[in-house]
Parts: C-alpha cells; structure tokens; sequence
C-alpha cells in the first residue's frame, strides 16, 4: 500500500505542475458550466442540475482520456517506466497509483462545479437526491473512464494515439444505448446495457441500484486488469 501511495502522490504532484491538466480541467468547466447557465436562464428557469447531469457524461468521454493520455505513454516514450518497473513495486501498485491519481483530479474537477447547486438552491427548494445521484454517478463514470484511458495508455507510447483511441472506445460506450434506436429485443437489451449514459442516466435519477453500481466496478476492473498485463508483458 505505500507503494501505491507513494505512486499516487507522485502523479498527483505532476498533474498540479502540468500545464496540461490545467488546461483540461478549465475547459471542462468552462464548456459544462456555460452550457449549465445558458440553458438556465433562457426561459423559465428550472431549480435542477438536469442539463449538467445530461451534458458531463458526453464531454467526461473525452477529458477523461485527455487527463490519463500520458499515465503510462509518457513513461514508455521517456524510458522511465523501465526504470519504475524494475523498482521494488508490482505492476498493480503503478496501476492503482496512477488511477488513484487520475479519479482525485476528476473529483476536483466536480467538486468546483457544486457552487452550481448551491447557487440555485437559493432561488427555492432543491431536490438534492437527484443531485446526489448525478455526482455519484459521475464519480462512477468518470472512474470507469479513467480505467479505460489509463488502459489504452499502457498500450502505446504517443500520447495523441492513447487519448485519440480512449476517446473512441468511452464514446463508443457511451453511444451503445443508441446504435438500435428504439428498437428491442435481446441485442437491443444488451447493447443498451453496455451503454456507459444508460447507467448513469439511472443514478441521476436519484435511484442507485446494485445493477449500475456492478456495471461500472466491472468496466474498471477489467481495463486496470488489462493495464497490468500489459505492464506484466514488459517485464519478460
């Protein structure tokens, strides 16, 4: 456990002196929020965080990605994961280090967007469970996203490759619901449960079932089990 400790702080670190991160953080909130108040004040204005919740999953398909790019890639392109590895430190502890790093910088970026519902609580009576469901489910999403980017990470060494190719596969996930319309049936079903927005949708709602929840354990599990290996592979 100090291992990963001591690989979480030190990602965290380079997150909060990179330029990058910056930039990505900014422009999520920048995008989320504009679109947040516009739709707010055009009209009757509506005491709910609906268009934010509606939004974040769509826009967490890319910055997720964007914020895990170099997790690994750079370490590859640099030569320091050679030096990482052969460190006194498993290929797991790098993995959940590194992870670690990636969801505390993506619960930062939610924890700056919460001013939005405190603001409009002023103006009446709030339902937070609806709001309390979407930040879970954003943690949920975004951790599952983290999994995905930090995954495709460990398998190049470009950084446009690795977010380029993790945008495509959490788009891919987020858009499975809608590849059948309106149709049903088996494939309509499972499709729509592979879809990453149909999951979120549901806790937005306010209502965490044990479904959801073991959809997105499972999606992270899989991609951090697949990172290891992938790091396990270098090491023969």
């Amino acid at each position: 456990m100090a291992a990963v400790l001591t690989i979480f702080k030190r990602e965290l670190a380079n997150y909060f002196h990179s330029l990058t991160a910056y930039i990505v953080v900014i422009l999520f909130l920048l995008i989320t929020g504009g679109m947040f108040w516009l739709d707010f004040f055009q009209g009757f204005p509506e005491l709910s965080m609906r268009r934010l919740f509606g939004d974040a999953p769509l826009f967490l398909a890319f910055f997720a990605p964007a914020i895990t790019m170099g997790l690994l890639a750079e370490e590859k392109r640099s030569g320091t994961l050679e030096l990482l590895v052969t460190m006194p430190v498993s290929d797991l502890e790098i993995v959940l280090g590194k992870f670690m790093a990636a969801v505390t910088l993506l619960l930062v970026t939610f924890l700056f967007t919460t001013p939005y519902a405190l603001s409009i609580s002023t103006m009446g009576d709030l339902d937070w469970g609806p709001i309390l469901g979407g930040y879970a489910g954003l943690i949920l999403l975004g951790s599952a996203y983290a999994s995905v980017g930090l995954m495709v990470s460990s398998w190049t060494r470009d950084q446009i490759v690795s977010v380029l190719l993790g945008f495509f596969l959490c788009f891919l996930l987020f858009i499975f619901d809608r590849l059948f319309g309106n149709s049903s049936g088996v494939v309509a079903q499972t499709f729509e449960y592979l879809s990453s927005n149909f999951h979120f949708q549901n806790i937005a709602r306010g209502v965490i079932e044990i479904g959801d929840v073991v959809y997105y354990v499972s999606i992270i599990v899989v991609c951090l089990t697949a990172a290891r290996a992938t790091l396990a592979a270098r090491r023969w």
